[in-house]
């Protein structure tokens, strides 16, 4: 599933960002042979080269995410990130090198010479970008009975057609909130990291990273393939990713 725009706004200030940084590292240690060169030419090619592999490397994850969920199969998201990323982040390396170092394009024989260490950074880079952008489960609790329940900040949000209404699950749709009830679903205009802070109060768990569902809407768990979904009051389905799984299971969901 594709993650929602404040997401992808995220992923990519923080690609953007390790990019930089990875840079600068490359750039004061002299990486790959560069040593040679002045550090402020060795900065300008680094952080350029590696600005430039994050941008690409961000259109690639648009595409790879839309087939494979980089929080059920992080190994696997990043094997295909790095075949993606590789082939054009080699001509836009072998171009750079050439201009900033020789003031010329190299040969084209010298680009399978660049095919390792540009899979070596990428990989690393990569994989610190994959596992940055993991969701952390979260969980909501109703207030234990013997104190006084505070206000579920959320139901102020319910549109006027739903106020009032048992709410069953919160799905992103991209810069939007799908609020399923008892009482039918409408759309608001939230974050689901915001919509989950203000669901404290309410017995619930993301089970996916677009997904929060009430425990009580609960009525059965099919399980198949390592993954799991949830069928809710009403016939609706909301999925389980491998990484929430756990967390469901330890909460004792199913």
């Amino acid at each position: 599933m594709t993650p929602p725009a404040a997401d992808r706004r995220r992923t990519f200030l923080r690609g953007l960002i390790v990019a930089a940084l990875g840079g600068v590292f490359l750039a004061v240690t002299g990486a790959f042979g560069s040593a040679g060169a002045s550090l402020p030419l060795r900065l300008v090619y680094w952080v350029l080269v590696m600005v430039l592999g994050g941008l690409w490397g961000h259109l690639c994850g648009l595409v790879v995410s839309r087939f494979v969920d980089s929080d059920e199969r992080p190994w696997l998201s990043i094997a295909v990130m790095v075949v993606v990323i590789t082939g054009p982040l080699c001509v836009i390396v072998w171009a750079a090198t050439g201009l900033f170092f020789a003031q010329k394009l190299y040969p084209l024989a010298v680009l399978p010479q660049l095919i390792v260490p540009v899979v070596v950074i990428t990989t690393a880079v990569t994989t610190l970008n994959v596992f940055l952008g993991r969701a952390v489960p979260v969980q909501t609790h109703a207030a234990p009975p013997e104190t006084a329940a505070r206000p579920v900040r959320f139901l102020d949000r319910l549109p006027i057609k739903l106020k009032g209404a048992t709410i069953r699950a919160v799905q992103a749709e991209d810069h939007y909130l799908r609020i399923h009830t008892d009482r039918g679903s409408d759309l608001i205009l939230m974050r689901l990291s915001d919509a989950v802070e203000e669901l404290e109060g309410l017995e619930g768990a993301q089970t996916h990273r677009s997904w929060w569902v009430a425990r009580e809407a609960v009525r059965a768990v099919e399980r198949g393939d390592g993954r799991a979904t949830l069928t809710l009051d009403g016939g609706l389905s909301a999925p389980v990713s491998r990484r929430y799984a756990r967390m469901l299971r330890d909460a004792e969901w199913w």
